[in-house]
């Protein structure tokens, strides 16, 4: 079987899956809703009115992860890998059909949860949003379906590794919402080169770091290759 074919039957697996569609749903409206809250309750002269616009991502992020894993995780309940793997035995070509299959329908979503959450943060923003430009929010828009995107596939790589979704979500889940804001806090620039720091760097219209918009997803888009990466040779290396 060509490359195709698997991903077209990848695709039927997630589409007829309504948690799936259901967790797609949610990367919009958790995005949207806590952006919406957070730039009507940000008046601080010193807040970044772009981020705030966008801080509702580092809550749709969590659908985002629960999507890539999910995804995954199902191939390794009843016995589904081995029927996925007597279709296709390129074993790197399934997993490769797999990771386009999530990352496809995540980046259309998370393109649009962009626009969608800069329209409306921008009505929202009012006179604040005077200070930012349109290359700036249209760059932020982007960055949020790039960057929701990345997250899915790293978690898909990592559920590939532990072959456990509940691990996978123990493991990222916490480190998101909780440890990446204590190391941040302790180490200063380094924690700027962790996956969801760096990554968010589009979403700032002013950064004190050294990374850029466009650096500081190279260095997310590097951690999600690497998880990919070491998915695929776990894929590779141990039985279905």
């Amino acid at each position: 079987m060509g490359f195709a074919p698997a991903l077209h039957a990848e695709w039927i697996k997630i589409s007829t899956l309504r948690s799936q569609a259901a967790t797609l749903c949610a990367i919009l409206l958790a995005t949207v809703a806590f952006s919406l809250l957070a730039t009507a309750d940000t008046e601080g002269a010193d807040a970044d009115p772009l981020f705030s616009a966008f801080l509702g991502v580092s809550f749709g992020q969590i659908a985002a992860v629960a999507f890539g894993t999910t995804a995954v995780a199902a191939e390794f309940q009843g016995g589904a890998l081995r029927v996925s793997l007597a279709a296709v035995p390129r074993r790197g070509l399934w997993f490769a059909a797999k990771a386009t299959a999530i990352a496809l329908p995540v980046l259309a979503v998370g393109l649009i949860t962009g626009l969608l959450t800069w329209a409306v943060g921008r009505a929202a923003l009012g006179d604040r949003a005077e200070t930012i430009g349109t290359a700036e929010g249209l760059r932020a828009a982007v960055g949020c379906g790039l960057y929701l995107t990345l997250m899915a596939l790293l978690a898909a790589g990592l559920t590939a590794v532990l072959r456990s979704g509940a691990a996978t979500l123990g493991i990222l889940i916490p480190f998101l919402l909780i440890v990446s804001f204590v190391v941040g806090d302790a180490s200063g620039s380094v924690a700027d080169l962790l996956p969801d720091r760096a990554g968010q760097v589009a979403l700032h219209s002013t950064w004190d770091g050294s990374l850029g918009p466009w650096t500081g997803l190279a260095v997310t888009a590097l951690w999600t290759a690497a998880a990919l990466a070491a998915g695929a040779w776990r894929t590779r290396r141990r039985d279905a």
